[in-house]
């Protein structure tokens, strides 16, 4: 049932609204005047404000402009008589759903407030999506390596820096490379992805600069690449010890002059894009082997933050058995499910050589085959290590 707060100073329209209201099922609160009215959103939680505007001790224009500070999210409706049309304007001008002259039409406003209570709807369902979102990225741990990686982050994340993040596969770089996007400026632009691995070496330049139609076999239209999609926000380059020299080549003059050309065209792109990379090999031996260029390290290295192997920071993982299970069990549809202190302790004395995706698989096997709680024994039978 919506919650619906009415301010109106005028008893003879507050009865009828309540009455109204009430009727269609919505529970009602009411006010009968600006400061009342004020007093009661701070203490309470409303889905709709119906909101008169010529009020005593603080007009309506007011009660919005001090509510949008302390639940700008709640949306409000305005009461207006035929006077006030300039007001009810500017009302919406500071952030108000809507407005309704006086005597307000029965049909109009219960359709004003059915919309503005699916507008508030929504956005809470957005902020928890966001949240969601949010939450897989989480860096689970409270060991010092991996405080020492959250501060470094809290201190480049606002700057346009470039950073380098090594580490061994499965520590979790891509999740340093979100937060560090989170946390920053750009955080509203888009962040792109490419796994330089995965994309054979004939490709990468299509991938990343885009090509124009023609350019090669197979090349039907115009295509963007990711730092055209990434314009405004960063790009994320995983696994950039991977890349072919003449891809390297072409990133380093992005980097420098701030602009790319698609493949098959001599068209400068101008792009905005901070560039963010990752690998898990040391990309020194790769400048002496003659596989990566010198120049482009120190472009991208301008930051270097190193992510721990799980071996350096068992003391995480109670934390992490804790976390993965929770995820698991809800993903999976289970019950939740527990781990003895044995079973932790068993699995804090195995060598990881996988890191924590490795430890996150052999969780969800314990889950799955394993008695609640997991027991050491459980964890000897099914996690396949030794």
């Amino acid at each position: 049932m919506a919650k619906i707060l009415v301010i109106e100073d005028e008893q003879s329209i507050q009865r009828v609204l309540n009455k109204i209201l009430t009727r269609e099922g919505y529970e009602v609160e009411e006010a009968y005047d600006g400061v009342e009215g004020l007093d009661k959103i701070k203490s309470n939680d409303y889905d709709v404000v119906l909101c008169d505007i010529k009020m005593p001790k603080k007009d309506g224009l007011e009660v919005l402009k001090q509510s949008k500070k302390i639940k700008p999210d709640l949306p409000f409706v305005m009461i207006s008589g035929h006077g006030d049309l300039e007001t009810a304007v500017e009302c919406m001008r500071v952030g108000a759903y809507d407005y309704i002259s006086k005597p307000p039409d029965l049909n109009r406003l219960l359709t004003t407030l059915r919309n503005a209570h699916t507008m508030k709807e929504l956005v809470k369902e957005n902020v928890k999506l966001k949240r969601k979102v949010s939450k897989k990225y989480t860096m689970i741990g409270e060991s010092e390596a991996l405080k020492k990686v959250k501060e470094m982050i809290e201190k480049v994340a606002p700057t346009d820096a470039r950073v380098l993040i090594t580490g061994p596969n499965g520590t979790g770089k891509e999740l340093v490379a979100h937060w560090i996007h989170q946390k920053s400026k750009r955080a509203k632009a888009p962040m792109v992805e490419v796994n330089c691995a995965a994309i054979p070496s004939e490709l990468i330049e299509s991938e990343l600069f885009g090509h124009v139609k023609g350019s090669f076999t197979g090349a039907y239209k115009d295509k963007k690449g990711k730092f055209e999609q990434a314009n405004g926000g960063t790009l994320f380059l995983d696994e950039v010890g991977d890349m072919s020299l003449s891809a390297q080549a072409k990133v380093l003059r992005a980097l420098q002059e701030h602009k790319i050309s698609r493949v098959g065209s001599d068209k400068d792109i101008k792009v905005d894009v901070r560039v963010i990379a990752a690998t898990n090999k040391d990309l020194k031996k790769e400048i002496e082997a003659g596989r990566f260029r010198e120049d482009l390290y120190h472009r991208l290295a301008v930051i270097e933050i190193h992510v721990p192997a799980l071996d350096e920071r068992k003391e995480d993982i109670p934390l992490l058995v804790e976390y993965f299970a929770q995820q698991i069990t809800e993903e999976q549809n289970m019950k939740p499910k527990e781990f003895s202190d044995g079973a932790i302790k068993r699995l804090q004395s195995y060598t990881w050589s996988g890191n924590v995706r490795e430890l996150r698989n052999i969780v969800e096997r314990l889950i799955i085959l394993g008695g609640n709680p997991v027991s050491k024994d459980d964890v000897v039978q099914f996690s396949g290590k030794e």
